[in-house]
């Protein structure tokens, strides 16, 4: 399977194929319209591998149109992902490989998303930091941005910046592949790059990287901005100068055939002088960013500085998973419950404990009660006997449940 050198038309070796195989393969996404499973192409990887290069390399591969799958969205309805076939996702990974080192270097350090060694975390902390010196933030929403991406405009973009003719020859088919819908209805892609597509989070990258990274950097190079994919802050000393760089922004969307959200695009005043009402806070990747007063030490002068805790959204969200668990319900022992839900409040842990770990006690709390009440169902006892039950599994096993060892039952 592996050979370093051999090509045909194209300049995509086996080896190519087989690495972007291995890194698809440990994602483990699900398959697209073909219905082809990864237990099948694990027993059939050679054969079905070397013909998937046969055709990336010889320019006959043609992807086939992605499967339309709905999710719920936090704030309410549903957003639309497109799911590839996975041999289109090992194509696709190729190609993504090969772009990343031609574009990698080349975007700008305030944009965070999708970009190796690089996270929410980091772009949350910036935001902070400049939170500090700049008294208005702009928090910036495109509506329905992936669906809205010009396909003459991100082509155009990748031939600026990538002069391989196979990549864009590939891109263009996966953009125009097309999507089967829910109802199984095909549509025709008319502009957009479908989420769920292993190639889309880079060519998005791109795209608001010459509509907006480099703009800002030309044209408004004094205003500091974060950027995580679509998701966007932009910071300014005062009032008039948020005003003016919403318009101006919202020109330079319109402009490139995007559109800013109306509602959620907005100016936030977090402790600045204004002489209209702002909101006094932004989230931003599952955190708020707004004042809080404390006062100076000798002087009795109360301040207030911006700083980070987790947004209601994002509690109310973790709330809604705890409800969804149905713990109560679960005929099983203890010990079997937290082996299944510790992942979930590790990873609840990990992302929203790293910046001030007491901002969601309440959480733990009600999780807590939840198990309180799996004690009362599951053991048959009264309010009383079921806390000294918890309370005595804690005692002989602090660590059982990852939540335990910030709040005890």
């Amino acid at each position: 399977m592996i050979d370093y050198y051999e090509t045909k038309s194209q300049p995509i070796t086996k080896v190519m194929v087989w690495q972007a195989y291995k890194e698809v393969k440990s994602n483990a996404g699900s398959g697209g319209i073909d219905k082809m499973s990864w237990e099948y192409l694990q027993q059939n990887a050679s054969t079905e591998l070397y013909l998937l290069w046969n055709r990336l390399s010889s320019g006959s591969y043609f992807p086939k149109p992605v499967k339309q799958v709905a999710i719920p969205k936090k704030g309410g309805g549903e957003r639309l992902l497109g799911i590839p076939t996975i041999l289109d996702r090992i194509a696709q990974q190729v190609a993504r490989r090969h772009l990343e080192r031609i574009l990698e270097p080349k975007f700008h350090p305030s944009s965070f998303g999708y970009r190796p060694k690089r996270n929410c975390h980091q772009a949350v902390e910036q935001a902070l930091a400049h939170s500090y010196n700049h008294d208005f933030a702009i928090d910036l929403d495109i509506k329905g941005f992936f669906d809205n991406i010009d396909h003459d405009l991100m082509l155009k973009a990748l031939g600026h910046y990538c002069s391989d003719k196979w990549i864009l020859m590939y891109t263009e088919r996966w953009l125009k592949a097309g999507v089967v819908q829910q109802d199984g209805n095909f549509s025709p892609s008319l502009s957009g790059t479908p989420q769920g597509g292993v190639i889309s989070p880079i060519l998005a990258n791109l795209f608001l990287h010459v509509v907006f990274d480099k703009w800002m950097d030309k044209i408004h190079p004094q205003k500091p901005f974060e950027r995580y994919a679509d998701d966007i802050v932009v910071h300014c000393k005062t009032e008039k100068q948020a005003k003016f760089m919403l318009r101006q922004i919202q020109e330079r969307m319109k402009s490139c055939k995007l559109q800013l959200h109306e509602q959620k695009s907005k100016i936030v005043n977090l402790r600045g002088f204004s002489l209209e009402k702002y909101p006094k806070g932004f989230d931003f990747l599952g955190f708020t960013i707004k004042p809080r007063p404390y006062k100076v030490k000798g002087t009795g002068v109360i301040k207030s500085i911006p700083c980070i805790c987790v947004s209601q959204k994002s509690k109310s969200s973790i709330m809604e998973k705890f409800r969804e668990m149905n713990l109560h319900k679960r005929r099983k022992p203890l010990e079997q419950i937290a082996n299944e839900i510790n992942p979930v409040l590790r990873g609840i842990i990990n992302y929203y404990h790293h910046f001030w770990k007491d901002d969601i006690r309440m959480v733990w709390f009600q999780l807590n009660a939840r198990l309180l009440k799996w004690v009362k169902w599951e053991k048959d006892l009264y309010k009383k006997a079921s806390v000294r039950y918890l309370k005595t599994r804690y005692d002989e096993k602090p660590w059982l449940f990852a939540h335990w060892l910030l709040v005890y039952p």
